[in-house]
């Protein structure tokens, strides 16, 4: 394997790598913007079709499911379309659903457009980092599949800023604000600016050289890479192992399958479903889908906590350079045990701040220094997850598995992260109330915990390692 310095790996051609990965993780911007655009609706959606919070919190959480299936058949749909023509296919899907969750007459409908919106993400977010790391040199593949993650946080910053706007200008989001549409229609329209300029790139990119490869268009690869590697790696070389690696593949078709001897699936497949559930069960999106009610219970009003959430979401991206500075010099397993060991440590002290409260439901109050103290620790625990478990568990899961099921592989893994993430949601509200806050914040930080056992065992170093040299890396180097 050609090794790269730090000089090599700023290369002139190592630009339209960059320019392709960025790209590609606009899926990522739409997997965050739908996130989080249902969040100012949701008062607006309950009060227009008269809904109770169970079906409400359906409502919300529904399109998960959607991006759950998404990610399952994305894979799959890769391997025989390509990836590109997938991109397409995902932002044509978000672009419709934005349109139909607009002018939505009912709740059931809603439903409907929202599980299609998911759809549409899911697939978004299992080509992206799949695609990223097929093009990416080895010297910057970390920090390009990076971007997926920033992308994201980019995503849940403009939804949150797009809601407060349109909210504000129409003096509440239920209100009439143009063309006789009430605002929270305009929240979900406005989407389909993101899944239109997602649509437009994805049909200028090049497809992906493992793609092409293995239908057989060996020199479009060729000129592919050649446009995107640096100087110390050689295109040619670089697609022959592709060659070999596929060849070996057709050899031992058998083995292309994700099933194995560990309850039914390989284990390199276990380890990506884990690390997949694990980013979601430490309860990561509890802190931005009910963020308001946390900064309320620490003492803010209505108006500060919405401030609160924004800054959150802003410390979120500011973060995630950090990984991205750091991801192929330090590499993977270190930022990942560190984060843990933060997130645990910063979930476990909410946990003991929400003993000290007053109050039930909504009316939840934190005496004297507890208010400051849970702030600080939510937000520590977004700066660990940010720098660490947010950004690299996609780039790991777009350069973990052998090329032979790589597509198959993530879009099970992100499947999995989906209904993971599905189970969150719903599950926090009566975790509240049955347990208080303490309860679930306990939980996540015991999860936490796991994810640092789960990586010291469990998950492989990639740092610098070939696509091509996945299946082959020593015991020391997965351990």
């Amino acid at each position: 394997m050609a090794g790269s310095t730090p000089t090599q790996g700023r290369h002139p051609a190592h630009n339209k790598a960059i320019g392709l990965a960025v790209a590609a993780a606009v899926g990522g911007f739409l997997f965050g913007f739908d996130s989080s655009v249902i969040n100012g609706a949701v008062d607006a959606i309950q009060g227009q079709f008269g809904l109770g919070s169970t079906l409400t919190g359906f409502a919300v959480a529904v399109a998960l499911l959607g991006c759950a299936v998404g990610a399952w058949a994305g894979g799959r749909l890769a391997d025989h379309w390509g990836r590109t023509r997938v991109m397409v296919l995902g932002a044509v899907l978000f672009f419709v659903s934005s349109i139909l969750s607009a002018i939505a007459f009912s709740v059931w409908d809603l439903i409907v457009w929202r599980v299609l919106a998911g759809v549409g993400i899911g697939i978004a977010s299992v080509i992206a980092p799949a695609y990223i790391a097929e093009i990416a040199p080895a010297a910057l593949r970390g920090r390009l599949g990076s971007l997926q993650q920033l992308a994201i946080t980019l995503g849940i910053f403009a939804a949150l800023l797009s809601d407060q706007l349109l909210q504000e200008a129409a003096g509440g989001a239920s209100e009439v604000l143009w063309l006789g549409w009430e605002a929270w229609r305009w929240m979900f329209l406005v989407a389909v600016v993101p899944a239109a300029v997602y649509g437009i790139l994805a049909l200028r990119i090049p497809e992906s050289p493992r793609y092409l490869v293995a239908k057989g268009r060996r020199d479009e690869a060729v000129q592919v890479l050649r446009s995107v590697l640096g100087a110390d790696e050689d295109p040619e070389e670089r697609v022959s192992q592709i060659e070999a690696t596929i060849k070996k593949d057709q050899e031992n078709a058998e083995k292309a399958t994700l099933r194995g001897s560990r309850f039914g699936l390989l284990p390199v497949v276990w380890t990506g479903i884990l690390l997949s559930v694990f980013q979601q069960f430490v309860g990561i999106n509890v802190i931005f889908y009910y963020s308001t009610t946390l900064w309320q219970a620490v003492g803010f009003d209505e108006s500060q906590s919405f401030l609160v959430s924004t800054i959150t979401s802003v410390t979120n991206v500011l973060v995630t350079f950090i990984a991205i500075a750091l991801i192929d010099k330090v590499g993977r397993r270190p930022i990942l045990l560190t984060g843990s060991a933060g997130m645990t440590i910063s979930l476990a002290v909410m946990a003991i701040a929400f003993t000290q409260s007053t109050g039930s439901g909504d009316d939840v109050s934190l005496p004297g220094a507890w208010g400051p103290v849970a702030l600080v620790a939510a937000n520590a625990f977004v700066v660990f997850f940010g720098a660490s478990w947010g950004p690299l568990v996609w780039v790991l899961l777009g350069e973990m598995f052998p090329n032979r099921i790589r597509a198959a592989a993530l879009g099970v893994a992100a499947a999995a992260q989906w209904i993971a993430n599905f189970l969150i949601t719903v599950t926090f509200p009566p975790l509240l109330s049955q347990f208080g806050a303490t309860g679930p914040y306990l939980m996540y930080a015991i999860f936490a915990g796991l994810s640092f056992v789960f990586v010291l065992g469990k998950v492989p170093e990639t740092k610098g390692v070939e696509l091509e040299d996945m299946e082959n890396l020593p015991p020391a180097r997965r351990r």
